[in-house]
């Protein structure tokens, strides 16, 4: 059975409730409840989506450990690499075509989460792309979150890179794992809410 853990997660002036969990049935639960304080939304709901996993320094390949999901201030670190089970619901939630799934890179993300885990990803928006096109600053096409949550939201997005590199399949994940992870999927969202939505 899985462990969850819920913790409040602090982002210049937010709070986000952000629970880790390699319980399949704590992400029921929390799809349930996003289903439930956005139902007004479903049919054009963004949702910030990241993963990590352990960087290899050298030859093979590194699983992705964990997938990252955040509507308004709710988040979702789900311990792939951990789980007891992947539930249906997550499925039907990544594979609903009215979502949109935003975040830097997002199309390598979801690869990924597909390759690993069979986990389909129907409604990707890559920031970048959407930032470059929707501002005029083609340099945004290939930035990182950082230099597109600064041109958007006027944040400093903080990416040490110990935490970065860091053992992201570990059982218990450190404080700064989860501020970083969080705050990865939160910016995202964020960005991309506002840019969709034209207000920045």
């Amino acid at each position: 059975m899985g462990e969850t853990k819920v913790y409040t997660v602090k982002f210049e002036d937010d709070e986000i409730i952000t629970t880790v969990t390699s319980s399949g049935e704590a992400v029921e639960g929390w799809l349930d409840e996003i289903y439930s304080v956005h139902r007004r939304r479903l049919h054009k709901l963004v949702v910030g989506l990241d993963v990590e996993w352990r960087p290899l320094f050298g030859p093979g390949y590194s699983p992705t450990a964990l997938l990252q999901l955040c509507v308004g201030r709710r988040c979702l670190i789900f311990q792939l690499i951990h789980a007891d089970y992947f539930p249906e619901a997550l499925d039907e939630f990544l594979d609903d075509p009215d979502f949109r799934f935003v975040g830097v890179g997002v199309d390598a993300d979801a690869e990924r989460l597909f390759n690993d885990y069979d986990l389909d990803v129907a409604t990707t928006v890559d920031l970048g792309e959407l930032a470059a096109e929707e501002m005029g600053r083609p340099d945004l096409r290939h930035a990182g979150l950082k230099a597109v949550a600064s041109a958007v939201m006027d944040v400093t997005v903080d990416k040490p890179q110990w935490v970065r590199t860091g053992p992201w399949d570990n059982y218990y994940l450190s404080g700064e794992q989860i501020q970083y992870a969080c705050v990865d999927a939160f910016v995202s969202f964020e960005v991309g809410r506002m840019l969709l939505s034209g207000n920045y």
